[in-house]
């Protein structure tokens, strides 16, 4: 077979186990009561299984005022709320499978890892991380995460 067809082969049996994505398939979520309400996006959009949660900053609950007391302070309400948005949602830390970190000063990353490992237990979710020039609200962090429902219950 000549290595086009073996590649169209190939192609159309990976599409065909490919989970799709239909209207019904996708919820859009909010009502965790971390963010203020009548903002430009969800807090999360569930997808079949997994749940995509967006970027949450360390502002306090129902608010746009940031944590005060600097990375830690951020960094802590930052997972808080994201622990909330999966509460509100029947899953918990341990149904998350990457998070996405965005730090406004790369020399806060050792500050920010440990807050950030008292939210999890091994094995870690997958991550990835960078500096930015700028987060919304002038923040120290922002982070976003993918969750995975397992069917188990969370605690």
């Amino acid at each position: 077979m000549p290595a086009s067809l073996r590649h169209l082969a190939a192609s159309l049996l990976l599409a065909a186990t490919l989970p799709s994505a239909n209207a019904t398939d996708v919820e859009h979520l909010n009502g965790s009561g971390s963010l203020p309400p009548d903002l430009p996006f969800s807090e999360a959009v569930r997808v079949g299984n997994l749940y995509f949660l967006s970027g949450q900053l360390g502002i306090k609950p129902g608010t746009m005022d940031l944590a005060e007391g600097g990375i830690e302070a951020e960094a802590r309400q930052t997972m808080e709320n994201i622990a909330a948005v999966l509460k509100a949602n029947g899953l918990s830390m341990s149904d998350v499978v990457k998070c996405t970190v965005m730090l406004a000063d790369m020399s806060e990353w050792g500050t920010f890892n440990e807050v950030y490992r008292s939210f999890f237990t091994p094995p870690y979710p997958a991550r990835s991380a960078f500096g930015a020039n700028g987060l919304g609200l002038g923040a120290r962090a922002e982070v976003e995460c993918i969750a995975a429902d397992s069917g188990a219950a969370a605690p």
